[in-house]
């Protein structure tokens, strides 16, 4: 099931809600540079993620790699958790 392709994109973000059944909800952040006054923004983007042993908690800091669409708003899959949320 798991494409090894070089073209799959991988996010480290944090859990942020795991009510949903094998879902959860990762708020990914960056920081981008304002065009104008040079100063470095948070922005962050909230993707739902394929978590098949409902293992994640709130507040775990996992990695998501992009697969095919599983669901209508479901295309990322859990890799692995980073750390556990204390």
């Amino acid at each position: 099931m798991s494409e090894n392709n070089e073209s799959n994109r991988i996010l480290t973000g944090r859990v942020i809600g795991n009510a949903m059944d094998k879902t959860i909800t990762v708020v990914v952040e960056r920081r981008v540079k304002h065009p104008l006054y040079g100063k470095f923004m948070r922005r962050s983007t909230k993707v739902h993620a394929h978590d098949d042993a409902n293992e994640c908690n709130k507040g775990d800091w996992v990695r998501v790699e992009q697969c095919r669409p599983l669901s209508k708003t479901k295309s990322w899959r859990l890799v692995e958790v980073l750390e556990r949320a204390r």
